[in-house]
């Protein structure tokens, strides 16, 4: 098994284990995507990636992270979405789709904007979250969520899966890391609720399963659901890794093909050991403990590093962001470092 090993999940199959990890582009009209998204994935796709995943997409238009992030809460989205999906699949990559909900890390602006709150006087929203507490200074005040409010945003999720199935879309993965809502519920240190949804390991991470099911329900039995957590909050009496490999465990049970192994987003100014590879050991020991498919993210650069990820078992995918923003075409380079032939475009065949 290496970085260019074919990988069967349920009725699709990955070509290679190089996955396009979804990348925030702020670029979308009123949750549409449009060229900029169609050239950003469909060049990744060109570029040999097995599989190419959308930007975090709001299940909901107060569940995006700015105003300016695409989303699946709407049918003429999925009409935007089609042409980005047949051109990926037209690669030979597969398309996957981030379903998502920012919690209270929404209706903030661009990076290149300062990303701090926006208004709603100036197109922004009041965020919801599990309790009425921001995430840092700059950030907008929440909204603590009623029952009846997670009742309707379980039931979105399930209809963005939906649409993303009728957009095209062969793999979605459930977005519940980097602080964002979903997170926010698991997380003791955003969560303050004491009903249903609060205090307990199993009442926190009731929604969560709750999603999960909700999308496995309405996704085919033959395509794959992942999901991304935070394997920690780097912070001393928040989520950590024991219980991720227990929610990891449950996950499984739920019929959730791949864990997505991130970390951290939830706390401002948390301490984090940030270097290459940084994040690896999390998804080996939830690969390990959970007995689940796992991927690996963060500061995985180099071809010999990616490849030794996946001989040495550590995990099943890499999740590429920033070095695929640097190089499209990276999967290809690596191919050629190491030694492995794999196809080029017809268009580019004269290159080779």
């Amino acid at each position: 098994m290496n970085l260019f090993t074919p990988l069967r999940l349920r009725d699709v199959e990955l070509k290679n284990r190089i996955i396009v990890s979804p990348m925030c582009e702020y670029s979308a009209n009123d949750g549409h995507p449009n060229s900029w998204h169609l050239v950003h994935l469909g060049s990744r796709a060109v570029g040999g990636s097995a599989l190419v995943m959308t930007e975090a997409t709001g299940v909901q238009a107060a569940g995006r992270i700015s105003p300016s992030d695409t989303g699946i809460y709407l049918d003429s989205h999925v009409d935007a979405w089609k042409p980005i999906v047949e051109f990926i699949h037209g690669q030979g990559a597969l398309a996957g789709m981030q379903l998502a909900h920012a919690g209270r890390k929404g209706s903030t602006a661009e990076p290149w904007h300062g990303g701090k709150a926006v208004m709603p006087h100036a197109g922004g929203w009041i965020p919801v979250a599990p309790s009425a507490v921001p995430f840092a200074d700059g950030y907008p005040a929440p909204r603590e969520l009623s029952p009846t409010e997670i009742d309707e945003i379980v039931s979105d999720f399930e209809t963005a899966a939906q649409r993303a199935l009728r957009a095209g879309f062969q793999v979605v993965e459930v977005h519940a890391a980097h602080g964002y809502l979903l997170h926010e519920f698991y997380s003791p240190l955003a969560n303050l609720r004491t009903d249903e949804y609060g205090g307990s390991f199993d009442k926190r991470i009731r929604l969560l399963l709750r999603v999960v099911d909700a999308v496995r329900l309405v996704w085919p039995r033959t395509l794959p659901v992942f999901v991304r957590i935070s394997a920690t909050d780097w912070k001393e009496g928040g989520w950590d890794l024991a219980q991720s490999v227990e929610l990891c465990r449950r996950l499984k049970q739920a019929g959730v093909d791949l864990v997505d192994v991130s970390s951290g987003g939830n706390v401002a100014g948390a301490s984090i050991p940030v270097g290459p590879g940084y994040q690896v050991e999390f998804a080996s020991s939830i690969r390990r403990d959970a007995k689940i498919p796992t991927g690996a993210v963060g500061m995985i650069t180099d071809p010999v590093q990616a490849d030794t990820i996946i001989r040495t078992g550590q995990a099943d995918v890499v999740f590429l962001a920033r070095e695929l923003l640097r190089d499209p075409y990276w999967p290809r380079r690596a191919a050629d470092e190491l030694g492995v032939k794999i196809k080029a475009p017809v268009q580019y065949e004269r290159a080779w």
